[in-house]
């Protein structure tokens, strides 16, 4: 019998609060080691929490965008354990009364079909602060900037059943936090990295011991880390072994995940209730006043793509994978036609990016600058060919595009007896291969088109070029 492979996920995401969860320190990333903190984040005798009423309504926006169980009323706990950068030797987070309870998100994969992914349940906790290594010997650096900053730990029932839908359940959870606004999602900062959870079993037996892989802050290295650790399991499982729970880190270099510490149970961090910190209790005006504040969620926005431009559903899901995106290819397709646009976007601008390095937020060309472009093909201005030169230049050096056609002539030859008359001569000095078409070699249609578009520098009009070659190659001898 074959393995069954179990993940389940624990998503941090940062809120992007101005302050910290506790305390007014900023959180501002790249500050002076240190210079982020107070009597509150450092643990100082008789520091007194009070928590941030934004970081609440974060969690508020999320349970409401997965359809979560919203509990009006939910407790902070103290986690207790010992680590360097914790410093007052335990965590303020939420245990047994989290602020969000079950809810579900559905992913689209890549075959197209879709998968439910249940979340057990999202709760607000401080982070820690930072290890620094690297520039001590034989010694270790803690920074406390980080160490106060608000977390919405996110944690999934283990429905996942492959590194893929493990994946594409991190994309959608990235892309929401990211529409929501509520976490920057930036994964290189760690302001949204995950835990995973992976076990074994024979299909319908109970679930096998888990191993945790910690920190994973890519989704390459969320793909990787996991089929890394099937192998590893089952490897063991086949030899007679057994699986210990521990925490494991993942080694990019190596491509390999390497053991840390046994993992702890939850009566390990001896969670109570926080003396400190009154109960949560939300009130429906304040619920309601979030859920006016939505913005239009992917799903929705995925839906109302597919109806309003005629896109496929992948076309929709990748076009709001972002909200940028998504914003940036309304503006596009804004009185163009709305396929034309998204093949645009999704072909040459993102080609554009990902090989710049570039952001959707960052695009050299604007949205308006796009749109333009692709009126100039549908108007006949300019053909196809002609415009992904035109996007190269205005993609890297900038330029007006009407300014860039007139300069350079590269107006579309519409006029009919200009473009017969490049044919007939193309047929003309080409006897064998009109012989060929003839004879029902039908892709020698393309050399005919290249041929005639070669003598009219890219310029002749694509449809009128084709229409007049089959009336002509068609012609008996």
């Amino acid at each position: 019998m074959d393995w069954e492979v179990v993940i389940g996920l624990e998503v941090h995401a940062q809120l992007n609060t101005a302050t910290k969860i506790f305390c007014g320190c900023p959180t501002t990333f790249g500050a002076e080691p240190n210079s982020h903190t107070c009597p509150v984040c450092l643990a100082m005798p008789g520091a007194l929490p009070v928590l941030n009423g934004a970081a609440v309504d974060k969690a508020i926006a999320l349970s409401l965008a997965i359809g979560a169980e919203l509990n009006r009323h939910s407790v902070f706990a103290r986690k207790n354990y010992f680590y360097p950068d914790l410093p007052k030797g335990y965590q303020i987070s939420q245990y047994e009364l989290p602020v969000v309870g079950k809810g579900q998100l559905t992913v689209q994969m890549a075959d197209g079909s879709e998968k439910v992914i249940g979340v057990t349940r999202a709760h607000l906790e401080e982070d820690a602060g930072k290890s620094l290594h690297e520039a001590f010997v034989g010694q270790t650096g803690i920074d406390l900037n980080r160490a106060g900053t608000p977390l919405l730990e996110i944690v999934s029932e283990p429905d996942m059943r492959s590194s893929a839908e493990a994946v594409a359940y991190l994309k959608k959870l990235h892309a929401l936090v990211r529409y929501l606004e509520i976490c920057d999602g930036n994964m290189q900062e760690g302001s949204f990295r995950c835990d995973a959870n992976v076990s074994l079993r024979r299909p319908g037996a109970p679930f096998g011991t888990r191993a945790e892989i910690k920190n994973l802050n890519s989704f390459r290295f969320l793909e990787k880390a996991i089929e890394y650790e099937i192998l590893r399991q089952k490897d063991i499982l086949e030899s007679g072994g057994s699986i210990v729970q521990e925490t494991r880190l993942y080694d990019a270099n190596r491509d390999e995940t390497r053991s840390m510490r046994s993992k702890e149970e939850a009566n390990d961090y001896r969670y109570f209730p926080d003396p400190d910190l009154l109960p949560l209790v939300l009130e429906e005006a304040r619920i309601e006043k979030v859920r006016q504040s939505l913005p239009e969620l992917p799903d929705a926005k995925r839906e109302r793509f597919m109806q309003a431009y005629q896109l496929s559903a992948y076309d929709a899901g990748v076009l709001t994978a972002g909200r940028d995106l998504a914003d940036y290819y309304e503006s596009v397709a804004d009185g163009v036609e709305g396929k034309l646009a998204a093949n645009w976007v999704m072909g040459d601008l993102l080609g554009a990016l990902n090989k710049a390095g570039v952001e959707i937020q960052d695009c050299p060309v604007s949205a308006e600058k796009l749109r333009l472009l692709v009126q100039r093909i549908e108007d006949k201005t300019i053909s196809g060919k002609i415009a992904k030169e035109i996007f190269e230049e205005i993609f890297h050096q900038g330029g007006e595009i009407d300014a860039i056609i007139d300069s350079r002539g590269l107006r579309q030859i519409t006029d009919v007896s200009a473009i017969a008359a490049m044919v007939d001569e193309i047929i003309a000095a080409n006897p064998q291969q009109v012989a060929g078409f003839r004879a029902g070699k039908d892709k020698l249609l393309g050399f005919f088109v290249g041929q005639v578009m070669k003598a009219s520098q890219g310029k002749a009009n694509p449809d009128q070029v084709n229409a007049l070659l089959l009336e002509r190659l068609q012609k008996p001898e």
